[in-house]
């Protein structure tokens, strides 16, 4: 047992040294993505997907709502140290940094792996993700009133989006909008979308927005599941690893400020 476990770690080292330090690794994201895209139907591919047919396991999330939504309320309770998207990715703030008010986000799993110590604070919700397939990462998404997202695209054709409403204001409920198509979120109800096509958040309301956000290896073939897995393991040490440092650290407040005379 010594032997495999010091065999692994070895291995961890030289994915992280190779991969990390060695490799530009978006050329090869952006061709494996069009060869997916190009498998899952091109530019006639679907963009919502029934998920009793696609991902049933996801249903476990839905049939939680209420342990769902009960752990998301305790971490609203420290809701001030909670990060800004673009504090956890910066590369993100293109999306998340552009509109009034905030998209925050409270990690649960990062590229496969849990966000600790996040993860041990919403331990049922954790545990259903631990028991669905393929889960590639899983975070609440909360958007403070008014907050939109302006359109832009996800960056990998590997993954499905899910989506389960946790808190919506009944006050000009958010939409999204999927290519053509648009849903407005309800709390206790799901959908899951091809993150790939242009999508934005459009948000006129005077309430908070919360969903889990559960991303999930897009179902193909074989080859292309092998390959989608092998891109999965690298993300997790050259972007995940990073993310959820970040992650771990709660969000400075800044100091009050201190009167002059």
């Amino acid at each position: 047992m010594r032997a495999v476990a010091g065999r692994g770690q070895y291995l961890n080292y030289w994915i992280k040294l190779v991969l990390g330090r060695h490799v530009n690794t978006k050329p090869v994201q952006e061709a494996v993505s069009k060869w997916f895209k190009q498998t899952a139907g091109g530019d006639q591919r679907p963009v919502l997907f029934d998920i009793d047919e696609t991902y049933p396991a996801l249903r476990s999330l839905d049939n939680s709502y209420a342990d769902i939504r009960s752990e998301l309320d305790e971490v609203l309770a420290d809701r001030a140290t909670l990060p800004a998207y673009h504090d956890l990715d910066p590369d993100q703030a293109t999306i998340s940094n552009v509109t009034p008010n905030e998209w925050k986000i409270f990690y649960l799993w990062a590229m496969g792996e849990r966000a600790e110590p996040n993860a041990s604070k919403c331990p049922k919700t954790t545990a259903l993700l631990a028991s669905i397939p393929n889960v590639f990462q899983a975070f609440f998404s909360i958007l403070e009133p008014g907050k939109s997202i302006p359109e832009h695209e996800g960056p990998y054709c590997g993954y499905l989006r899910y989506h389960l409403g946790l808190k919506v204001p009944d006050d000009a409920p958010p939409s999204i909008r999927v290519k053509d198509h648009w849903y407005t979120w309800q709390e206790k109800q799901s959908v899951l979308f091809d993150d790939s096509w242009n999508h934005e958040v459009v948000n006129e309301s005077t309430g908070e927005r919360i969903v889990l956000i559960v991303d999930v290896l897009r179902p193909m073939p074989l080859p292309q599941t092998i390959v989608n897995k092998g891109v999965a393991l690298a993300a997790r040490y050259v972007y995940g690893r990073k993310v959820l440092e970040r992650a771990a650290q709660p969000r400075k407040q800044p100091a009050p400020a201190t009167a002059t005379t």
